[in-house]
């Protein structure tokens, strides 16, 4: 379980702001988050709860096993199931699950049977089982789930909320703080089901980087566990050669305190989640596009680009003016308004 003061007055703003008049305040309501712990799609929910203060509990489904292949379609482990002493939905129902993950469907689904609908279901992304799987789905505007209970947005909910990145900008880590100006964040994905770098790939990528700190620009660089090896000692060569970061893992996690303290971002293609908290900063985001990238992916940048807020990187930093693109209030709020008319659906005539 996870509250605090930071949590409970983001909700208070959200609520101050308008954007949940008329759903009474969830700070405090108990929640599950129901995940097979893959950090993208946990982080996505966790962003939902601190937003609306709820007092959630992490529960992690088997990722493994013949349960897990068979998802979102197949039935839940029975020795995870409802009502057991011990396993991810054992003890009392929340009033709230938020899930995410195919894995996590079929938990979801016995929560809701279980608890005979008491249980408000959210379900971050597309299901795979339909529109009515849940009493309130969230899928980004290029997928193509419609219908009553879903809600769609340009980009994706997450961490990186307007308080984190003002403290970051309040009290500068200083790691970071002494780097020339201008800075730009680099935030580099890696290999992915849909996706591989090739070695073209890391070429461009570290040839445009050189370029962007020839400029006389400072990199803040931070890889991801799927970045292949030779693109991360190659950018932390970079890095080192030329006065820029690179976090290496060791001390505390400076990837907010980037964003909050980047002149512009460079983020390459491969990760949707890392442009929607890139555009959440009105920094200029410069995106490294990459062969074969996810198609509806492409549509999301599009709209960004629309937007002003998004350029392809090409080696050198470009002007961009936007107002900051955060769907995670707006997410939050959409699902406040459904769980209120659910609680009220409930209510004795």
């Amino acid at each position: 379980m996870r509250v605090d003061a930071a949590h409970e007055t983001a909700a208070g703003a959200l609520a101050d702001s308008g954007n949940l008049a008329g759903t009474g305040n969830l700070a405090g309501t108990r929640a599950w988050i129901v995940t097979d712990g893959k950090a993208g799609d946990e982080n996505q929910c966790v962003g939902i709860a601190e937003t609306l203060g709820l007092a959630y509990e992490l529960r992690r489904v088997p990722a493994n096993g013949i349960f897990g292949w068979t998802a979102p379609w197949g039935p839940i482990d029975p020795r995870q199931g409802p009502h057991r002493r011990k396993g991810a939905l054992a003890g009392p129902f929340p009033e709230i699950v938020i899930a995410s993950g195919r894995r996590s469907v079929p938990y979801m689904r016995a929560v809701r049977r279980a608890s005979e609908g008491r249980t408000f279901t959210a379900f971050l992304k597309d299901p795979r089982t339909g529109q009515d799987s849940a009493d309130f789905i969230w899928v980004p505007d290029y997928d193509d789930l419609r219908g009553p209970s879903v809600f769609t947005t340009l980009t994706a909910p997450h961490l990186v909320t307007a308080e984190r990145i003002a403290a970051a900008r309040a009290e500068p880590d200083p790691r970071l703080a002494g780097l020339e100006r201008p800075r730009v964040a680099v935030l580099i994905g890696g290999d992915s089901r849909h996706l591989s770098y090739r070695k073209a790939d890391m070429l461009r990528l570290t040839t445009d980087l050189r370029k962007l700190a020839g400029s006389g620009c400072r990199l803040m660089v931070t890889v991801s566990r799927r970045t292949p090896n030779p693109l991360r000692d190659s950018v932390k060569a970079l890095a080192h050669e030329t006065g820029g970061f690179l976090w290496d893992g060791t001390g505390r996690n400076p990837y907010v305190a980037m964003l909050a303290l980047a002149d512009a971002i460079v983020v390459t293609s491969d990760s949707a989640n890392m442009v929607s908290e890139a555009v959440s900063t009105g920094a200029p985001v410069l995106l490294f596009d990459l062969p074969r990238t996810y198609i509806r992916h492409r549509r999301m940048f599009a709209g960004l680009a629309i937007a002003g807020a998004l350029k392809p990187f090409t080696g050198r930093l470009e002007a961009l003016s936007y107002k900051p693109i955060d769907a995670t209030p707006v997410i939050a709020a959409a699902l406040a308004r459904r769980y209120a008319e659910h609680r009220s659906a409930q209510a004795p005539a």
